[in-house]
C-alpha cells in the first residue's frame, strides 16, 4: 500500500536550517507530482511547495528563497531544505502525492526566536 514517512524534524533557532525528507513506497513515485504542506497550530494546513516528475517547482510567497524541494526518483524521496527559518515557520510538515488523499503522518518543526 501507499506510504510516505516524513523524518527530519525538530528544534532550530531562528536563521538556522533543517531538511526534511519524505520516503515514499507502494507506487511509482518518479510519475508523481509531489509536495510539502504545513500546518501551524489553530491555523489551516498550507501548501509549502510542489515539484512535478521533470523537477519543476514552486513555492509559496512566504518561503520563496529560503526553502528548496528536490526529489532522487531512485531513492523515491523527496526533500525540502529550509534555510533562514523564521518562527512563522514553525508547523507540523506533510507530504503528499499531489491531488490524492495519501499524506504522510507528520514531522513537527520549531522555530525558537
Amino acid at each position: 500500500q501507499v506510504q510516505l514517512v516524513e523524518s527530519g524534524g525538530g528544534l532550530v533557532q531562528a536563521g538556522g536550517s533543517l531538511r526534511l525528507t519524505c520516503e515514499a513506497s507502494g507506487y511509482i513515485f518518479k510519475l508523481r507530482t509531489m509536495g510539502w504542506y504545513r500546518q501551524a497550530p489553530g491555523k489551516q494546513r498550507e501548501l509549502v511547495g510542489s515539484i512535478t516528475p521533470a523537477d519543476e517547482t514552486n513555492y509559496a510567497e512566504a518561503v520563496k528563497g529560503r526553502f528548496t524541494i528536490s526529489r532522487d526518483n531512485v531513492k523515491n524521496t523527496m526533500y525540502l531544505q529550509m534555510n533562514n527559518l523564521k518562527f512563522e515557520d514553525t508547523a507540523v510538515y506533510y507530504c503528499r502525492i499531489h491531488g490524492s488523499a495519501y499524506w504522510g503522518q507528520g514531522t513537527q518543526v520549531t522555530v525558537s526566536s
